[in-house]
């Protein structure tokens, strides 16, 4: 598989790389590093990144200004993206050659070369991995810095049991670079005054089922009412994984056209029933689209039964 990566980047002089949409530190950290990375090994070449900007993630980097043209010939790579619908920039199609990495469970079949290992932490751990199977590549220190960020924010900073020892050994082998971990983490974890009175919102009105599930509606009257763009609740949804008693929670999220579904889990396996709302993700963590408050109590039902499931298996 690496060998066959490597082929197709020596044999196109123009690499294009996506990553999906409402982008996170795994997806950012794992395309822009990339892109470092190729750059610093094939000077010849051009490397681009595409996807909209995201404000919030600023201090990752930034997306390039890329033409129709560019894609003529091109090799693209798509990272961190299990389904096609879920992939920024619908262009991805229009180069030569399409390469997919990813460590999501595959819900999508897509690509010319197709690496998947679901039991990876993160992309941007898969990305390292293959700058140390290929033979000649080299990580610049700000490649070092994106690649750790993807795996510290993909394993909630080493506490998921995504970590392996393998997780450790890439974290190893990229903080020997010499970049700011405590402005990196500064950058990932600071939260803004809103977004903290958001978090006690949450936090005093949780209520915690029988079966150890829990929900959280978040109308756009509480968005507007707190100041909160939809976007930025995902730094707020691991928040209730430290509360007793609590299995598995879902944020319901209200946008201009349809509620984000956010699926976490300390056990119980949760993306099948994102996978049955137009969604998908990880055993424990997912994510999901309703339609309207309707569905929403539907998914709600479903997650109590999967807990309660869960209980009755586990004692």
């Amino acid at each position: 598989m690496y060998e066959q990566i490597k082929k197709e980047i020596e044999d196109h002089p123009t690499i294009i790389i996506h990553r999906h949409v409402r982008p996170d530190p795994d997806a950012l950290g794992s395309q822009i590093g990339l892109k470092m990375i190729l750059e610093a090994s094939y000077p010849d070449k051009k490397v681009l990144v595409t996807g909209e900007n995201d404000e919030s993630f600023e201090f990752l980097g930034h997306m390039d200004e890329i033409r129709d043209e560019d894609y003529e010939g091109a090799l693209v790579i798509v990272n961190d993206t299990a389904n096609q619908e879920r992939i920024d920039d619908e262009r991805y199609s229009h180069g030569e050659s399409l390469i997919k990495i990813d460590h999501h469970p595959v819900v999508d079949e897509y690509g010319d070369v197709q690496w998947v290992e679901t039991d990876s932490s993160s992309t941007s751990e898969m990305i390292f991995v293959l700058t140390r199977e290929i033979e000649g590549w080299i990580i610049p220190e700000e490649a070092a810095r994106l690649l750790y960020a993807g795996i510290v924010g993909d394993t909630g900073r080493f506490l998921f049991p995504s970590t392996t020892e393998r997780t450790f050994e890439a974290a190893s082998e990229l903080i020997r670079h010499d970049f700011d971990r405590p402005a990196l983490y500064d950058h990932l974890y600071k939260t803004p005054i809103h977004l903290a009175r958001l978090k006690g919102y949450i936090l005093q009105n949780v209520t915690v089922s029988d079966k150890g599930h829990a929900a959280i509606p978040l109308t756009k009257e509480t968005l507007d009412e707190f100041g909160v763009h939809p976007l930025e609740t995902s730094k707020l949804v691991g928040i209730l994984g430290d509360m007793e008693g609590i299995l598995s929670w879902v944020f319901f999220v209200e946008e201009d056209s349809e509620i984000r579904v956010r699926l976490r889990s300390k056990g119980p396996v949760v993306n099948k029933l994102a996978e049955r709302h137009r969604g998908g993700g990880h055993p424990m963590a997912a994510g999901a689209r309703a339609e309207d408050w309707e569905e929403t109590k539907k998914i709600d039902a479903e997650l109590y039964s999967i807990c309660e499931a869960y209980q009755k298996e586990n004692g």
